[in-house]
Formats: structure tokens, C-alpha cells, sequence
């Protein structure tokens, strides 16, 4: 009689001992992806904090009632500054930040940016804090992984994954301006992922979570980590963003191909002023209803969007040349800017 097949002998052993620890550890059967995901969120995670924020209800004089919010935001600095977005804490009486350990701090709001729709806060601890490493958004690559880390729905500490879906998109603002160089991210979020970083396989922050498209599946957006950078180092220096003013509301019109051509023009659309504040700065400077705004500087203003890019700090109190077609005439007007709401 011949020998049976091995596998016969195997299978008459019987299973291995449930109990019995597999020669390979846990970490080692991990794929690639999965460590990466668990190296990535060891260098954020203890710096990732609940928020929760109190507000005064409409009309409460007395301050009697209030209505509570929550959001998430990340500590960036040892000495306990932290990122979030404006609408977590704008309007708030009072913010508490929780972190991953349990730990409690009233915060104070340091300054915010409806605009962008971010806020710094800093709450105080004798010890130095976890904090994040702030990476460099400039040199993302769609598909590359993107991490969430938050609190959606007040579920502490969710992790989320996905990759950069698309870059360079724009944002409306809860103030109606709109925000540049949006990440596109497929990573979920869900109300309270607000605030929260997204980050890279490194464990760099290259977004802050902001938004999800109601009805959509698994389009999400975060605020580039270098328009936080700049928004951050404004807050630090003047304890807000400063932007330029010159007082004309416009919506975006083409040019034609002739006009283009006959004053040698490098866009193929403008900014149609509809309305000019009596007194601006616009006005001032000789600006007319239905000009066609083109270049700022000698800058293509092609949108209503690049006509607010153009309007930064930089340009407050400093004359700047504004090209605009009026009629069959290309004229170059100098406007002074002023500071938006001060």
C-alpha cells in the first residue's frame, strides 16, 4: 500500500491551538498600507482635541440659555496653540478642548478668519504638549494617501482614510468670499471632522478639515495647510488676516477674441464692476459702474476670485494701478486700498 499524501497527515493533527501565538507577531502580518496608516496617525494623534464651544442663544440678553457645538482642531505648537476652523468657535462664550488623554483646557480664542474659515486658539499647560508637524501642501500629488483624524458626531479620535481626490479647488466661505487651493479628499467626514488635520503617509499635516457636500458620496474638502501657514503667521502678527479694500462688487465676464487681441490682452475674461460704494476707494480712484476690471499691477484679473487674491495686506494703504475697458478705451487708473473692516 502506498503512503498517504502529507496533507493527509497534516489534516489529522487537527487545527493548531487557538491559544497558541502564531510564529509571525500581529505587526509583521500587517500589509503595507496598514503600517503606514498606524505610523502615520502615532505622530498626530495625542495632538488631535475635542472641542466643544458654548454660544449665546438669539435674542438671550441675559445670557441665561446657551446652545452648545462641538468641532475638532489640532495642537501645532508645544506651548499649546491649536487649529481649527472659524465656524467651530465663531460666536462662542466659551471653548473647552479635550485631548486624547483625557485632559481638559479652556481655551482662549487667539483670532479667526471667517474668510479662509480658520481660527487659532491656546489653551495653557505647565508641560510642553504633543503637537503636529505642519507639512507643504505645494507638493502634494493627487493619490496620494490622506488621513482624517477628528471627532465626527462627538465619536473621539475617528480615523478615516482616502486619498487626494483633486487640488486647487475653491471654497465659498461662510462670509461669501472664496477660498483657494482646496484639497479635494475622499477620506469620509462627517459633522465634527471640522477643524481636524488631514494628513500625509509621513504624519504631516497638509489640510484642515472643513467641509463635505451634503447628498454627495466620499467628496470632502480641507483648507491647504500653506493658506494656514500664512493665515496663522497674520493672526501672530496682528491678531487677524489683513486684506485690501477698494469697494466694488462684480461677477466675472468674457472678453471677446477682437478686444482681446486689439489691446493685447493675456485673459480671456474680466471682472464686470456692478456696483461701486459711494466714498471707496474704487470711487476715488475714477472707477465707473460697468468697467471691466483686467489687471491689478500689471497682475491678470481674469475672475472675481483673482481680483480678491490680488487684494491682499500687501497692497493696504499703497497706490496700486488698476487696468480697466471702458467702452473702446483701455484705461489705467491708481486706487488706494484701504484695510477690509477696519
Amino acid at each position: 500500500m502506498g503512503s498517504r499524501p502529507r496533507f493527509i497527515d497534516d489534516l489529522s493533527r487537527g487545527a493548531p491551538d487557538a491559544a497558541e501565538p502564531l510564529a509571525l507577531g500581529d505587526h509583521a502580518l500587517l500589509d503595507a498600507y496598514s503600517r503606514t496608516v498606524i505610523g502615520a496617525l502615532a505622530r498626530v494623534q495625542q495632538a488631535v482635541a475635542f472641542i466643544s464651544v458654548e454660544r449665546r442663544l438669539p435674542g438671550d440678553a441675559n445670557g441665561r440659555g446657551a446652545r452648545g457645538g462641538t468641532g475638532s482642531g489640532f495642537i501645532f505648537t508645544p506651548d499649546g496653540y491649536l487649529l481649527t476652523n472659524s465656524h467651530v468657535v465663531h460666536g462662542a462664550t466659551h471653548i473647552r478642548v479635550t485631548l486624547a488623554d483625557g485632559a481638559t483646557f479652556d481655551a482662549d480664542l487667539v483670532g479667526e478668519d471667517p474668510d479662509s474659515d480658520l481660527a487659532v486658539l491656546r489653551i495653557g499647560s505647565p508641560e510642553p504638549l504633543p503637537h503636529v508637524e505642519l507639512g507643504d501642501s505645494s507638493r502634494l500629488s493627487v493619490g496620494q494617501i490622506a488621513i482624517a483624524v477628528g471627532n465626527p458626531l462627538g465619536l473621539a479620535q475617528t480615523v478615516t482614510t482616502g486619498v487626494v481626490s483633486a487640488l486647487g479647488r475653491s471654497l465659498r466661505s461662510t462670509s461669501g468670499r472664496m477660498i483657494p487651493d482646496v484639497i479635494q479628499t475622499d477620506a469620509a467626514l462627517n459633522p465634527g471632522n471640522s477643524g481636524g488635520p488631514l494628513i500625509n503617509s509621513a504624519g504631516q499635516v497638509i489640510g484642515v478639515n472643513t467641509a463635505v457636500i451634503q447628498g454627495a458620496q466620499a467628496i470632502c474638502f480641507a483648507i491647504a495647510i500653506d493658506t494656514a501657514k500664512w493665515v496663522i503667521m497674520q493672526i501672530f502678527a496682528h491678531g487677524r488676516v489683513r486684506r485690501a479694500y477698494i469697494g466694488v462688487a462684480g461677477t466675472t465676464v468674457p472678453v471677446s477674441r477682437r478686444v482681446q487681441r486689439y489691446f493685447e490682452l493675456n485673459s480671456t475674461s474680466g471682472v464686470h464692476v456692478m456696483e461701486l460704494v459711494k466714498g471707496s476707494p474704487a470711487a476715488l480712484g475714477g472707477l465707473r459702474n460697468d468697467d471691466r476690471i483686467v489687471a491689478i499691477d500689471g497682475l491678470t484679473v481674469d475672475s472675481v476670485d483673482a481680483l480678491q487674491r490680488a487684494l491682499d495686506g500687501s497692497r493696504i494703504g499703497r497706490a496700486v494701478n488698476i487696468t480697466v475697458l471702458r467702452g473702446a478705451q483701455k484705461l489705467d487708473l491708481v486706487v488706494t486700498p484701504v484695510e477690509q473692516n477696519a
